[in-house]
């Protein structure tokens, strides 16, 4: 018997470091959007450098889009795409099995 390939390519995507994180993140920000520097500081301890090649990559699956914003200053907004929100959405189910069934260390706050 063989693994769905649908499955094993999301697992592509959702398996590197950070990507899931990143994608469920957005998911919960207002209009499903974030700045670069809200992201870094909050999912610590990513580095600028690796957050910039995770957005990219991201974006290169279209599930997150790059928008900027002219008005001075010059903004920049990360945003789920309809399909990042389809796969923050899919991703609910594991959570709240991680909610259930996963111990979270002493210094780690829940959701």
């Amino acid at each position: 018997m063989e693994v769905c390939p649908y499955l094993e390519e999301t697992f592509k995507v959702i398996g590197r470091s950070w990507n899931g994180l990143i994608i469920n993140y957005l998911s919960r920000c207002p209009e499903s959007s974030a700045h670069f520097s809200d992201m870094k500081k909050d999912l610590k301890p990513i580095t600028p450098r690796a957050l910039s090649l995770k957005l990219t990559e991201l974006m290169d699956w279209d599930l997150v889009d790059k928008n900027i914003i002219s008005k001075a200053p010059l903004s920049i907004v990360y945003q789920l795409t309809e399909k990042g929100e389809a796969l923050a959405e899919a991703l609910k189910p594991m959570e709240e099995w991680a909610q259930k069934y996963v111990e979270l260390e002493n210094n780690q706050a829940e959701v």
